[in-house]
């Protein structure tokens, strides 16, 4: 990537992190960088390639530095989930642009390849690798955006307003789980959680149980 282009694509994310994602045009993005609107086009050739070429700058920052040989494949898929949940806590408007573009700049090929190298190391066997990366890419932005988007809204809540102020006879499932609804919620530690049973998965489609 040029110098240029890495220049332009920086000011869409700065541009992002102050005023949104709906912010980011080919005319603010000019504004910005101090040359044309046609300017942008020698580097980006539309809003489309702006907006993939966002993607792979976020997932540059996600990506190791150098290739992490000493790390087993839990560590390479543990450390990437945290990188990735960091990135989504300095732009709380990436995951939804993740979600909505496809990896195809280098270095969003590249941070998928690394979940393909991690899972066939583990074992599993390689017509369930690419399922399984997409399962595990699909939790990892899924709950980076519930975090940063308040869904995941922890204390006291009031339960009648949350159920849609529907009677708790049409609600068992809530009436049975109300003790734990409207406990703090540790974040961290149910995004713990939820990676250890990502590893078990992986760990039960390799062959192994226990």
């Amino acid at each position: 990537m040029s110098g240029r282009r890495e220049e332009i694509l920086d000011a869409a994310l700065d541009i992002a992190d102050e005023h949104g994602l709906d912010a980011v045009s080919m005319r603010a993005l000019a504004d910005r960088v101090g040359v044309t609107p046609m300017a942008l086009y020698r580097h980006v050739k539309d809003k489309a390639a702006l907006l993939d070429g966002m993607v792979g700058r976020l997932l540059a920052t996600v990506l190791p530095s150098e290739p992490a040989q000493e790390q087993t494949w839990e560590e390479r898929l543990t450390a990437l989930a945290h990188a990735f949940r960091e990135m989504t806590r300095r732009h709380p408007w990436a995951a939804h642009l993740l979600f909505s573009r496809p990896a195809i700049t280098p270095d969003a090929v590249r941070a998928v390849d690394v979940i393909y190298v991690a899972l066939i190391e583990a074992g599993v066997p390689e017509p369930q690798v690419p399922r399984l990366e997409r399962m595990i890419s699909t939790f990892v932005i899924g709950f980076a955006a519930s975090e940063a988007s308040g869904r995941f809204a922890p204390g006291s809540l009031d339960p009648r307003g949350r159920r849609g102020r529907l009677p708790d006879s049409e609600l068992p499932g809530h009436g049975t789980l109300a003790p734990w609804l409207d406990l703090p919620v540790d974040l961290t530690a149910e995004f713990e959680a939820d990676l250890e049973d990502i590893r078990r998965l992986v760990d039960a489609a390799a062959g192994r149980t226990g």
